[in-house]
């Protein structure tokens, strides 16, 4: 099974970000959420919390953001019509049946782009809708997390990732490419 991290891997840039602007964008009421954001976001990139912390810290910003989403499948299928262009093409020259994405964007999105390029399994950030809330967050280690959980018995071939922060899911692979600028680099 060959495994795909998304974000700066099969699509250019961080589509949680794109995705966050796109809300803001339909309900500018968000920009008053934008200093808490950059600030939660900042800590994490300079590893003053961890990613369980943030999502512990910020959940009541996160509960009214989400709280503001009336539609999930329509807004996937509205953004991903307006950023479906920023995929890469390399991908296509690559992709297998078993394919399996591997990603923090919310599984709401990555269900909409997975059916578009043709990929039947994914695993992302989870979020309980009725509630508003989110219940799994899909990132560093709990990537490798997931996908032990959801495919125990299966093995990863080829690892595709932008990070090396994918370090737990790198141990559960045989290969292991860096993906820079849409070209692939073995490290493992």
């Amino acid at each position: 099974m060959n495994v795909y991290d998304f974000d700066n891997t099969l699509y250019k840039g961080e589509s949680g970000i794109a995705l966050f602007f796109f809300y803001l964008r339909k309900r500018p009421s968000l920009l008053r959420m934008m200093p808490i954001v950059v600030q939660g976001g900042l800590k994490y990139k300079l590893g003053l919390v961890k990613i369980d912390e943030v999502a512990r810290r910020y959940a009541k910003y996160i509960e009214v953001f989400l709280r503001g989403i009336q539609d999930y499948k329509a807004d996937a299928k509205e953004f991903w019509d307006r950023y479906e262009h920023r995929l890469q093409p390399f991908y296509k020259n690559m992709q297998k049946s078993d394919d399996l994405i591997v990603s923090a964007s919310p599984e709401q999105s990555l269900e909409e782009v997975c059916k578009r390029m043709g990929v039947s399994r994914w695993i992302g950030t989870r979020i309980d809708e009725e509630n508003a809330r989110l219940t799994f967050v899909c990132f560093r280690e709990n990537k490798a997390k997931a996908f032990l959980e959801r495919y125990p018995n299966e093995q990863i071939d080829n690892l595709y990732t932008d990070s090396m922060y994918d370090t737990p899911l790198m141990e559960l692979s045989k290969h292991v490419y860096l993906v820079r600028k849409g070209k692939l680099i073995k490290i493992k």
